[in-house]
């Protein structure tokens, strides 16, 4: 097997020294726990979302697949710089700080591979396509459905979730069905959090 065009050796340590900077992704924290009661990177995030769109492909022939995959492993990236900002600590627009982390990560490319990478994470940002429509509601859904499985910590918010991303998730009628299954496992998450502090199930604590 033969690449099309042979790499030079700026492009070659560009490309080396990209994956050592997206390395930190493996180290960077979410507030997420996985169902053994450890902290979720985002790498682990963005592998699951990419399974997650990969599985789901299926149901979109009009799309393309390879796109959602790409969009999948890219739209968390910048996160190897300044970390994860949490839901609910997020406040108005953050895209400047995030596009500002992205383009310093991805400063060791070459020209095309930096366009190529910079115009993936613009469609993601701003919901151009609707492959990144669809991968903006597969990520919301993937954080949603792994806090209701993960073990968390006692003070996590379950009752939260039922409205995070929902303006993401009313897609069509396969995605709202996912995020009604997500939501039944979260509101179960919330009775037994409730059973837990002795409280009446159905009723919020006072």
């Amino acid at each position: 097997m033969q690449t099309t065009t042979p790499l030079r050796d700026d492009e070659l340590y560009g490309l080396l020294d990209f994956l050592r900077r997206a390395e930190a992704l493996k180290s960077t924290m979410r507030t997420t726990w996985t169902r053994t009661g450890r902290q979720e990177s985002t790498a682990e995030h963005s592998w699951r979302l990419s399974l997650f769109a990969m599985l789901v492909s299926r149901r979109y022939p009009e799309l393309n697949a390879k796109r959602l995959l790409e969009l999948s492993i890219v739209h968390d990236l910048g996160e190897a710089i300044n970390g994860d900002i949490p839901a609910p600590e997020q406040c108005g627009d953050k895209s400047d700080g995030e596009r500002a982390d992205f383009e310093e990560l991805i400063r060791p490319l070459d020209d095309g591979t930096r366009s190529w990478l910079l115009k993936l994470w613009e469609d993601y940002e701003y919901a151009r396509t609707a492959e990144a429509r669809l991968i903006k509601a597969l990520d919301k859904l993937e954080t949603v459905l792994q806090q209701a499985q993960g073990t968390n910590p006692q003070s996590f918010d379950y009752a939260f979730n039922l409205e995070y991303g929902t303006k993401y998730t009313n897609v069509d009628d396969f995605i709202r069905a996912i995020r009604e299954a997500a939501d039944a496992e979260t509101q179960n998450c919330v009775y037994a959090r409730q059973a837990a502090r002795g409280e009446r199930v159905g009723e919020e604590g006072r």
